[in-house]
Protein backbone atom coordinates (compact mmCIF):
# COMPACT_ATOMS: atom_id res chain seq x y z
CA UNK A 1 0.00 0.00 0.00
CA UNK A 2 1.14 3.09 -1.11
CA UNK A 3 1.61 5.77 2.12
CA UNK A 4 3.12 8.68 0.87
CA UNK A 5 1.66 11.34 -2.02
CA UNK A 6 4.24 11.45 -5.10
CA UNK A 7 4.33 12.92 -8.23
CA UNK A 8 6.96 11.20 -10.26
CA UNK A 9 10.46 11.84 -8.06
CA UNK A 10 8.36 14.27 -6.14
CA UNK A 11 7.19 13.62 -2.59
CA UNK A 12 4.79 16.00 -1.37
CA UNK A 13 4.09 16.24 2.34
CA UNK A 14 1.13 17.91 3.71
CA UNK A 15 1.08 19.81 6.60
CA UNK A 16 -1.26 21.23 9.21
CA UNK A 17 0.73 24.48 10.16
CA UNK A 18 2.41 25.02 13.75
CA UNK A 19 1.12 21.52 15.02
CA UNK A 20 3.70 19.54 16.59
CA UNK A 21 2.42 16.00 15.01
CA UNK A 22 3.03 17.72 11.77
CA UNK A 23 7.02 18.90 12.39
CA UNK A 24 7.29 15.07 13.47
CA UNK A 25 6.04 13.51 10.38
CA UNK A 26 8.68 16.05 8.56
CA UNK A 27 11.47 14.41 10.43
CA UNK A 28 10.13 11.18 9.88
CA UNK A 29 9.65 11.52 6.15
CA UNK A 30 13.23 13.17 5.76
CA UNK A 31 14.77 10.55 7.19
CA UNK A 32 12.71 7.69 5.19
CA UNK A 33 12.90 9.82 1.65
CA UNK A 34 16.41 11.09 1.18
CA UNK A 35 15.52 14.35 -0.56
CA UNK A 36 18.12 15.99 -2.84
CA UNK A 37 16.63 18.90 -2.59
CA UNK A 38 13.10 20.40 -0.64
CA UNK A 39 10.50 22.94 -0.83
CA UNK A 40 8.64 24.79 1.30
CA UNK A 41 5.57 27.14 1.29
CA UNK A 42 7.28 30.44 1.62
CA UNK A 43 7.90 33.10 -0.60
CA UNK A 44 11.18 33.44 -1.76
CA UNK A 45 10.98 37.32 -1.05
CA UNK A 46 11.38 36.25 2.89
CA UNK A 47 13.98 33.50 2.08
CA UNK A 48 17.07 35.63 3.70
CA UNK A 49 15.69 36.29 6.84
CA UNK A 50 13.83 33.22 7.45
CA UNK A 51 16.96 31.11 6.82
CA UNK A 52 18.41 33.36 9.64
CA UNK A 53 15.53 32.66 11.90
CA UNK A 54 16.25 29.14 11.24
CA UNK A 55 19.80 29.49 12.07
CA UNK A 56 19.10 31.05 15.16
CA UNK A 57 17.19 28.35 17.21
CA UNK A 58 16.37 27.76 19.68
CA UNK A 59 15.73 31.66 20.08
CA UNK A 60 12.73 32.95 18.82
CA UNK A 61 12.36 35.17 15.61
CA UNK A 62 10.12 37.19 14.07
CA UNK A 63 10.18 38.38 10.57
CA UNK A 64 8.37 41.52 9.61
CA UNK A 65 7.59 43.44 6.70
CA UNK A 66 5.20 46.18 5.79
CA UNK A 67 2.56 44.87 3.30
CA UNK A 68 1.10 47.58 0.33
CA UNK A 69 -1.34 48.88 2.51
CA UNK A 70 0.92 50.12 4.82
CA UNK A 71 0.50 47.18 7.45
CA UNK A 72 2.99 45.46 9.11
CA UNK A 73 2.61 41.81 9.00
CA UNK A 74 4.51 39.75 11.43
CA UNK A 75 5.63 36.23 11.26
CA UNK A 76 7.16 34.03 13.88
CA UNK A 77 9.11 31.04 13.49
CA UNK A 78 8.28 28.16 15.63
CA UNK A 79 10.44 25.42 16.12
CA UNK A 80 7.52 23.16 15.98
CA UNK A 81 6.60 24.55 12.69
CA UNK A 82 6.53 21.80 10.11
CA UNK A 83 7.72 24.17 7.57
CA UNK A 84 10.55 25.32 9.81
CA UNK A 85 11.57 21.87 11.01
CA UNK A 86 11.95 21.35 6.87
CA UNK A 87 14.37 24.19 6.45
CA UNK A 88 16.25 23.36 9.27
CA UNK A 89 16.76 19.93 8.85
CA UNK A 90 17.91 20.72 5.11
CA UNK A 91 20.28 23.20 6.18
CA UNK A 92 21.92 21.22 8.73
CA UNK A 93 22.41 18.42 6.23
CA UNK A 94 23.55 20.71 3.55
CA UNK A 95 20.38 19.94 1.23
CA UNK A 96 19.21 22.69 -1.03
CA UNK A 97 15.78 24.30 0.39
CA UNK A 98 14.00 26.36 -2.15
CA UNK A 99 10.90 28.65 -1.53
CA UNK A 100 8.21 28.52 -3.41
CA UNK A 101 4.92 30.03 -2.60
CA UNK A 102 3.86 32.84 -3.94
CA UNK A 103 4.29 36.50 -2.56
CA UNK A 104 0.78 37.31 -1.69
CA UNK A 105 -0.86 40.35 0.44
CA UNK A 106 -4.03 40.77 1.91
CA UNK A 107 -4.45 37.25 1.78
CA UNK A 108 -7.54 35.74 3.25
CA UNK A 109 -7.62 34.41 6.66
CA UNK A 110 -8.33 30.65 6.87
CA UNK A 111 -10.76 29.67 9.34
CA UNK A 112 -11.59 26.30 8.05
CA UNK A 113 -11.36 23.60 11.01
CA UNK A 114 -9.63 20.63 10.01
CA UNK A 115 -9.43 16.92 12.72
CA UNK A 116 -7.37 17.59 15.56
CA UNK A 117 -4.03 16.67 14.60
CA UNK A 118 -3.05 14.27 17.52
CA UNK A 119 -5.42 11.69 15.07
CA UNK A 120 -2.20 11.10 13.34
CA UNK A 121 -0.34 9.62 16.77
CA UNK A 122 -3.04 7.00 16.27
CA UNK A 123 -4.14 6.65 12.72
CA UNK A 124 -1.28 7.71 10.75
CA UNK A 125 -0.03 10.68 8.90
CA UNK A 126 -1.34 9.15 5.21
CA UNK A 127 -4.70 8.36 6.24
CA UNK A 128 -5.40 11.94 7.92
CA UNK A 129 -4.45 13.64 4.97
CA UNK A 130 -5.87 11.19 2.61
CA UNK A 131 -9.59 11.68 4.80
CA UNK A 132 -9.12 15.19 3.60
CA UNK A 133 -8.23 14.54 0.12
CA UNK A 134 -10.86 12.41 -0.91
CA UNK A 135 -13.43 15.18 0.94
CA UNK A 136 -12.28 18.37 0.02
CA UNK A 137 -12.07 19.89 -3.31
CA UNK A 138 -9.31 22.08 -4.60
CA UNK A 139 -9.78 25.64 -3.71
CA UNK A 140 -11.83 28.10 -6.24
CA UNK A 141 -10.30 31.08 -3.99
CA UNK A 142 -8.09 33.41 -6.65
CA UNK A 143 -5.35 34.43 -4.36
CA UNK A 144 -5.16 30.47 -3.78
CA UNK A 145 -5.52 29.32 -7.41
CA UNK A 146 -2.26 31.40 -8.31
CA UNK A 147 -0.31 30.22 -5.61
CA UNK A 148 -0.78 26.35 -6.28
CA UNK A 149 0.48 27.65 -9.87
CA UNK A 150 3.53 28.98 -8.61
CA UNK A 151 4.07 26.11 -6.80
CA UNK A 152 3.12 23.25 -9.21
CA UNK A 153 5.30 25.44 -11.71
CA UNK A 154 8.51 25.13 -9.70
CA UNK A 155 8.00 21.75 -8.39
CA UNK A 156 8.02 20.52 -12.01
CA UNK A 157 10.94 22.91 -13.07
CA UNK A 158 12.81 21.47 -10.42
CA UNK A 159 11.61 17.45 -10.68
CA UNK A 160 13.27 18.08 -14.34
CA UNK A 161 16.78 18.24 -13.45
CA UNK A 162 16.28 14.95 -12.09
CA UNK A 163 16.27 15.18 -8.06
CA UNK A 164 14.29 13.45 -5.60
CA UNK A 165 12.23 16.46 -4.38
CA UNK A 166 10.27 16.87 -1.28
CA UNK A 167 7.51 19.37 -1.02
CA UNK A 168 6.14 20.56 2.75
CA UNK A 169 3.53 22.52 2.49
CA UNK A 170 -0.21 22.94 3.98
CA UNK A 171 -3.19 20.52 3.67
CA UNK A 172 -5.24 22.71 2.15
CA UNK A 173 -3.26 23.22 -1.41
CA UNK A 174 -3.19 19.59 -1.52
CA UNK A 175 -5.91 18.66 -3.67
CA UNK A 176 -5.15 22.07 -6.32
CA UNK A 177 -1.34 20.76 -6.12
CA UNK A 178 -2.25 17.41 -7.31
CA UNK A 179 -4.44 18.52 -10.09
CA UNK A 180 -2.20 21.15 -11.06
CA UNK A 181 0.89 19.27 -11.53
CA UNK A 182 -0.96 16.50 -14.46
CA UNK A 183 -0.68 19.29 -16.46
CA UNK A 184 2.45 21.82 -17.85
CA UNK A 185 2.35 25.34 -15.89
CA UNK A 186 3.93 28.64 -16.51
CA UNK A 187 5.24 30.63 -14.19
CA UNK A 188 2.63 33.01 -12.45
CA UNK A 189 3.48 37.00 -12.50
CA UNK A 190 4.28 38.28 -8.74
CA UNK A 191 6.20 40.13 -6.90
CA UNK A 192 10.39 38.87 -6.97
CA UNK A 193 11.57 41.11 -4.79
CA UNK A 194 10.19 42.85 -0.79
CA UNK A 195 11.40 46.00 0.57
CA UNK A 196 11.73 46.16 4.23
CA UNK A 197 11.51 42.67 5.16
CA UNK A 198 12.97 42.53 8.97
CA UNK A 199 14.01 40.09 11.32
CA UNK A 200 13.91 40.60 14.96
CA UNK A 201 14.13 38.84 18.15
CA UNK A 202 10.45 37.72 19.80
CA UNK A 203 10.56 39.76 23.90
CA UNK A 204 10.96 36.80 26.24
CA UNK A 205 7.36 38.43 27.52
CA UNK A 206 5.99 38.02 23.80
CA UNK A 207 6.06 34.50 23.80
CA UNK A 208 4.41 34.01 26.05
CA UNK A 209 1.16 35.56 24.24
CA UNK A 210 1.82 35.29 20.81
CA UNK A 211 3.21 31.59 20.06
CA UNK A 212 0.99 28.64 18.11
CA UNK A 213 1.64 26.01 20.23
CA UNK A 214 1.93 25.91 24.29
CA UNK A 215 5.79 27.21 24.83
CA UNK A 216 6.36 24.04 27.24
CA UNK A 217 5.65 21.81 24.41
CA UNK A 218 7.84 23.89 22.49
CA UNK A 219 10.69 23.41 25.18
CA UNK A 220 9.90 19.39 25.03
CA UNK A 221 10.52 19.34 21.43
CA UNK A 222 13.78 21.10 21.44
CA UNK A 223 14.99 19.09 24.22
CA UNK A 224 13.54 15.97 22.16
CA UNK A 225 15.12 17.00 19.18
CA UNK A 226 18.76 17.65 20.73
CA UNK A 227 18.76 14.04 22.63
CA UNK A 228 17.37 12.29 19.44
CA UNK A 229 14.09 11.06 21.74
CA UNK A 230 11.43 12.76 19.19
CA UNK A 231 9.37 9.53 18.68
CA UNK A 232 8.72 9.20 22.64
CA UNK A 233 7.39 13.06 22.18
CA UNK A 234 3.07 12.86 23.29
CA UNK A 235 0.96 15.73 23.60
CA UNK A 236 -1.17 14.21 26.10
CA UNK A 237 1.28 13.25 28.53
CA UNK A 238 3.43 16.35 28.24
CA UNK A 239 -0.16 18.09 29.42
CA UNK A 240 0.10 16.16 32.09
CA UNK A 241 3.61 16.62 33.24
CA UNK A 242 2.56 20.18 33.06
CA UNK A 243 -0.02 19.85 35.57
CA UNK A 244 2.04 17.90 37.55
CA UNK A 245 4.68 20.95 37.65
CA UNK A 246 2.40 23.33 38.62
CA UNK A 247 1.04 21.63 41.07
CA UNK A 248 4.52 21.75 42.66
CA UNK A 249 4.76 25.22 42.01
CA UNK A 250 1.27 25.64 43.82
CA UNK A 251 2.36 23.97 46.96
CA UNK A 252 5.65 26.07 46.56
CA UNK A 253 3.75 29.82 46.28
CA UNK A 254 0.38 29.21 47.73
CA UNK A 255 1.20 26.69 50.48
CA UNK A 256 -1.84 24.11 48.76
CA UNK A 257 -2.26 20.85 47.13
CA UNK A 258 -4.65 19.31 44.66
CA UNK A 259 -6.49 16.31 46.24
CA UNK A 260 -6.76 13.28 44.48
CA UNK A 261 -10.51 14.01 43.42
CA UNK A 262 -9.54 17.76 42.26
CA UNK A 263 -7.00 16.02 39.84
CA UNK A 264 -9.00 13.37 38.83
CA UNK A 265 -11.73 16.45 37.83
CA UNK A 266 -9.32 18.16 36.22
CA UNK A 267 -8.31 15.90 33.68
CA UNK A 268 -12.29 14.94 32.93
CA UNK A 269 -13.38 18.03 32.39
CA UNK A 270 -10.05 19.20 30.19
CA UNK A 271 -11.09 15.59 28.27
CA UNK A 272 -14.78 16.83 28.18
CA UNK A 273 -14.24 20.51 26.75
CA UNK A 274 -11.70 18.75 24.14
CA UNK A 275 -14.45 16.58 22.64
CA UNK A 276 -17.20 18.55 22.51
CA UNK A 277 -14.67 21.58 20.61
CA UNK A 278 -14.13 18.51 18.09
CA UNK A 279 -10.59 18.10 19.79
CA UNK A 280 -8.75 14.56 20.79
CA UNK A 281 -6.35 16.66 23.69
CA UNK A 282 -7.02 19.60 25.67
CA UNK A 283 -5.78 22.82 24.58
CA UNK A 284 -3.39 25.28 26.78
CA UNK A 285 -6.15 27.17 27.24
CA UNK A 286 -8.74 24.50 27.94
CA UNK A 287 -6.37 23.18 30.38
CA UNK A 288 -6.19 26.24 32.03
CA UNK A 289 -9.76 26.66 32.63
CA UNK A 290 -9.60 22.83 33.63
CA UNK A 291 -7.28 23.34 36.36
CA UNK A 292 -9.33 26.71 37.58
CA UNK A 293 -12.85 24.54 37.88
CA UNK A 294 -11.37 21.90 39.32
CA UNK A 295 -9.23 23.98 41.93
CA UNK A 296 -9.37 28.26 41.72
CA UNK A 297 -7.23 31.07 40.18
CA UNK A 298 -4.30 30.33 41.72
CA UNK A 299 -3.17 26.92 40.80
CA UNK A 300 -4.44 28.12 37.40
CA UNK A 301 -2.30 30.77 37.29
CA UNK A 302 0.66 28.28 37.79
CA UNK A 303 -0.26 26.32 35.09
CA UNK A 304 -0.20 29.16 33.06
CA UNK A 305 2.70 30.30 34.29
CA UNK A 306 4.62 27.25 33.29
CA UNK A 307 2.33 26.38 30.03
CA UNK A 308 4.27 29.70 28.42
CA UNK A 309 7.33 29.80 29.39
CA UNK A 310 9.88 29.18 26.60
CA UNK A 311 13.11 28.34 28.37
CA UNK A 312 15.68 30.09 25.41
CA UNK A 313 16.10 33.53 26.17
CA UNK A 314 19.03 36.01 25.69
CA UNK A 315 20.45 39.64 27.01
CA UNK A 316 22.15 39.55 23.90
CA UNK A 317 20.37 38.76 20.86
CA UNK A 318 22.02 40.80 18.20
CA UNK A 319 18.70 42.03 16.66
CA UNK A 320 16.48 44.40 17.29
CA UNK A 321 14.26 43.25 19.65
CA UNK A 322 10.08 43.42 19.14
CA UNK A 323 7.40 43.52 21.81
CA UNK A 324 4.13 41.76 20.67
CA UNK A 325 1.44 42.55 23.06
CA UNK A 326 -1.64 43.24 23.95
CA UNK A 327 -4.03 44.92 26.70
CA UNK A 328 -5.29 41.82 27.50
CA UNK A 329 -4.38 38.16 27.41
CA UNK A 330 -5.59 35.87 24.68
CA UNK A 331 -5.55 32.36 24.34
CA UNK A 332 -7.41 30.42 21.09
CA UNK A 333 -8.66 34.42 20.97
CA UNK A 334 -10.01 33.92 23.96
CA UNK A 335 -9.73 36.51 26.74
CA UNK A 336 -8.49 35.43 30.32
CA UNK A 337 -7.73 36.87 33.54
CA UNK A 338 -6.68 35.59 36.57
CA UNK A 339 -7.65 36.94 40.32
CA UNK A 340 -5.14 35.50 42.25
CA UNK A 341 -5.41 35.12 46.22
CA UNK A 342 -2.36 37.08 48.05
CA UNK A 343 -1.66 34.21 50.80
CA UNK A 344 1.98 34.27 51.28
CA UNK A 345 3.17 37.61 53.82
CA UNK A 346 6.00 36.78 51.32
CA UNK A 347 4.74 38.40 48.47
CA UNK A 348 5.18 42.45 48.65
CA UNK A 349 2.03 44.15 49.75
CA UNK A 350 2.80 47.62 48.96
CA UNK A 351 2.48 49.24 45.16
CA UNK A 352 5.38 50.38 43.87
CA UNK A 353 4.88 53.24 41.07
CA UNK A 354 6.36 52.38 37.83
CA UNK A 355 6.24 54.50 34.67
CA UNK A 356 5.68 52.63 32.00
CA UNK A 357 8.13 52.87 29.14
CA UNK A 358 6.79 53.70 25.77
CA UNK A 359 7.98 50.66 23.56
CA UNK A 360 8.38 50.97 19.55
CA UNK A 361 5.09 49.29 17.75
CA UNK A 362 8.23 47.55 15.32
CA UNK A 363 11.78 47.70 15.51
CA UNK A 364 12.93 51.08 14.07
CA UNK A 365 9.77 53.15 14.26
CA UNK A 366 11.15 56.02 16.05
CA UNK A 367 13.89 56.09 13.78
CA UNK A 368 11.91 56.94 10.87
CA UNK A 369 10.21 59.75 12.16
Amino acid sequence: MNNSFIWRDVRLLPIVHNRVEFALEVRRQFDEFRPDAVTVEFPPTLKEKIIKAVERLPLLSVVFYEDSEGIFVYLPLEPTDPQVEAVRLATERGIPVHFIDRDTDDYPIDISSLPDSYAIKRIGHFLYCDAYLKTMPPSLLPDDILREKQMAYELQRLESSGQRIMHVGGLSHLPGILEMLERPQTRVIGRCRREGVGLAHLDAESSREVLSEMPFLMAAYERARNEGKLESLDRMELNSSLISLAEENYWKNSKERLTSVQRRILFKFARNYALVTGCLVPSFYQLIVAARGASEDNFAYEVWDKGSEYPWQTENPELPVLYLEGEDLYLDHKKIHFHRRIKSMRRRLVAVPVKKRKREKYPGEWKSK
